[in-house]
């Protein structure tokens, strides 16, 4: 099997494996218990919340353990409007739907008004007509945009982004599940005011994700019930998983260079191979450096062929992104694609690579595609 879907999930790592291990058996105490294994367990959590907020640059207190980047950007953006005043969201057409949907539902209840930036001929935010939407909208306001694509790979200017949201006094929240693990994020150098990321993206346990909340804003909680996580999630702690973000996360910063200088030219090889098999063949989005290393879409002119091209692959035993979704036996294609290209006619392929890809498995993805497009 071979697997270029990293940017869906990636593989566990045996030492994050090893780490959560003795919180799935031996160590099993409730960490709201007060008896010495709870104690014991609260310890491990707040351990790794700690390591956790040092490698980011914050402060303990501004993180908080959740399921995913789903409930984290959920939590900011009810938050932000609930409990912040906020009358305005600006986002884009290309944001995860944890974003985009949230957002929608919200302006359908009339909780505020929703407003979409505009995009560049490559799928890049237009920041002039963010900067045009941040003087028009008065009141309180959210910025709700993604670090990077998870569908084009390209990467936003979050510090750009930051200086205009502390500009025109708007929150500024970021998706950043794509690019934690993958990128040094201090969140001094460009001052979010929320940050949503997940360690499955990373080698982390899928389950776990953060949500950081800058000191100074208060948000109720999203999930009723308990007092966990300082009255923020009610929900019993998942010990395991939160050890398994901070080693996660630990490991990929630890080889962060060595294994980014890896996975570009991976990417680089398959740009070069697909170019030469394909002369004419185009990408969706940035493939320049303002562009993941980990992620590239691929745009393969509409055939009876190319049409049937992520099925093949997968009966050949190679994992891609076919960059579109099935709801009820309708194909309803990327909203990433239709809102960057909409007058492309063409079938998009991601493909997204980790440090255990190898050069070897390109050869046989570019062997295969020349059978199945050609």
């Amino acid at each position: 099997m071979i697997y270029f879907d990293n940017a869906a999930t990636t593989r566990l790592d045996e030492v994050v494996l090893e780490a959560m291990m003795p919180y799935l058996t031996a160590h099993y105490g409730n960490a709201s218990s007060v008896h010495a294994l709870g104690r014991e367990t609260r310890t491990a959590m707040e351990k790794a919340r700690k390591q956790i907020a040092t490698l980011m640059g914050a402060k303990p207190g501004e993180i908080f353990f959740t399921s995913c980047g789903t409930e984290s950007t959920n939590t900011v953006l009810f938050g932000a409007v609930r409990d912040l005043g906020c009358r305005h969201i600006i986002t884009s057409p290309i944001e995860h739907h944890a974003t985009l949907h949230t957002a929608e539902f919200l302006a359908a209840q009339g909780a505020c008004a929703l407003h979409t930036v505009s995009l560049t001929q490559d799928g890049h935010i237009d920041y002039v007509d963010l900067e045009r939407l941040l003087q028009e909208c008065e009141g309180e306001k959210i910025v709700s945009l993604m670090h990077a694509n998870n569908e084009l790979g390209n990467l936003s200017d979050v510090h750009l982004i930051g200086e205009l949201c502390r500009k025109y006094k708007a929150y500024f929240h970021t998706d950043a599940v794509q690019t934690l693990g993958h990128y040094p994020l201090d969140i001094n150098t460009f001052q979010p005011d929320f940050l949503s990321a997940s360690a499955h993206k990373f080698h982390g346990p899928k389950g776990s994700g953060i949500l950081y909340i800058r000191s100074g804003i208060v948000l109720k909680p999203l999930i009723h019930g308990g007092s966990q996580e300082r009255m923020m999630r009610s929900g019993t702690e998942n010990i395991a998983n939160a050890v398994g973000f901070a080693k996660a996360l630990e490991m990929a910063l630890l080889h962060l260079q060595e294994e980014a200088v890896f996975i570009q030219s991976l990417k680089s090889y398959m740009i070069d191979g697909l170019r030469r098999i394909f002369p004419d063949i185009e990408f969706h989005g940035d493939v320049s450096e303002k562009s993941l290393y980990t992620v590239l879409n691929v745009s393969f002119p509409k055939t009876e062929r190319t049409e049937m091209l992520s099925m093949n692959l997968d009966i050949a035993g190679i994992c891609v992104s076919g960059g579109s979704a099935c709801s009820s036996g309708a194909n309803v294609g990327s909203h990433v694609i239709r809102a960057t290209y909409p007058h492309r006619n063409a079938v998009p392929v991601r493909f997204s690579f980790s440090k255990h890809n190898t050069f070897e498995e390109i050869d046989i993805v570019l062997q295969k595609l020349t059978e199945f497009v050609v």
